[in-house]
């Protein structure tokens, strides 16, 4: 192995610029050559590049976003795209290809590991934490924070006002930082798509809560959870209540990495530039009951990651 590459896809996540840098220096360490593909999927298909040393990635550690940039390509969605890649891939001499990015992402690096031979490692980033084979995902600790601040400052207007809010938390499909969030702001109600809750559920928690003295509450709510708007609407035609309704979007995605987003990200690099050398590929790494580790590619884009429902149980506990 003399040379790897290295791409950021998919969403962004903090802690991803720490990856880089800590995939380039480790590699350095071990005398590899390093090849960043810009914009994502697009930068292997237009050859667009740049040579990443120890000293270009100086400085980037404290850094949000990523400093490859990342896009959408629906033309690597097909096989004359990823044929490019390949092609580019080839003309660099790139034996492995390091995926930072989401399971959207290793789908990508698996189907392109299906037409060549170059060695594909994912290291996962992405604050949805819910890619299959790693605990938790670079970015996600970091998310969950920024949440939790905006919602500890909306809870202060709420009891101020003796309002209700509702706060919609990023979580398309899963509920991994819903559920999280919910439960280190106090929150009355989390509402994550992976557990039925109906209007009349929370309706009913509501009123309960209005019974017991409580004027002023949070819901926190993954965005797959359905329209918000209506939601507030309905919650305050039927508690005779103030709604107001916050959607904290993209600030999640940015931001400062916390110490455990930089950490994670140093040490999936390192797991990941060793796999490699020894001619492992095909594998994705991640955190497992504490320790660095790695499973198989395909496995990890076969699987479901299920959401801890125990928590949404500790919550309704810690709510009353």
């Amino acid at each position: 192995m003399k040379t790897i590459g290295v791409v950021t896809t998919g969403g962004d996540a903090p802690g991803m610029n720490a990856a880089i840098r800590a995939v380039t220096r480790i590699a350095h360490w071990k005398g590899l050559t390093v090849v960043g593909f810009e914009r994502g999927w697009e930068g292997l298909i237009t050859n667009t590049f740049r040579q990443l040393t120890p000293r270009n990635v100086g400085g980037i550690i404290q850094l949000g976003g990523t400093i490859l940039h990342t896009a959408r390509c629906l033309e690597f969605k097909t096989l004359e795209g990823q044929e490019k890649a390949v092609k580019t891939l080839n003309e660099h001499n790139v034996e492995g290809l390091i995926v930072i990015g989401g399971d959207g992402s290793f789908r990508g690096a698996l189907e392109l590991s299906k037409i060549c031979n170059i060695q594909m490692i994912g290291i996962p980033a992405t604050i949805d934490n819910d890619v299959y084979g790693t605990d938790e995902t670079i970015g996600f600790d970091t998310a969950a924070n920024t949440a939790v601040m905006e919602i500890d400052k909306i809870r202060d207007t709420a009891i101020s006002h003796e309002r209700i809010f509702i706060v919609e938390v990023m979580g398309r499909e899963r509920g991994f930082l819903a559920s999280v969030v919910g439960v280190t702001v106090g929150a009355e109600v989390i509402i994550v798509p992976e557990s039925h809750c109906s209007f009349d559920d929370v309706v009913k928690t509501l009123r309960e809560n209005t019974r017991k003295g409580k004027r002023a509450g949070i819901i926190v709510a993954a965005e797959g959870c359905g329209k918000v708007s209506e939601m507030a609407k309905t919650i305050e035609e039927e508690t005779k209540s103030e709604v107001r309704l916050t959607i904290l979007g993209y600030v999640q995605r940015g931001g400062t990495p916390t110490a455990r987003s930089r950490l994670l990200a140093s040490l999936f690099a390192e797991k990941a530039v060793e796999l490699l050398c020894e001619n492992q590929g095909n594998r994705v790494v991640g955190l497992l009951n504490g320790k660095i580790s790695s499973i198989a590619l395909e496995e990890s884009c076969g699987n479901s990651k299920p959401v801890d429902t125990s928590l949404l149980r500790i919550n309704e506990m810690l709510s009353i």
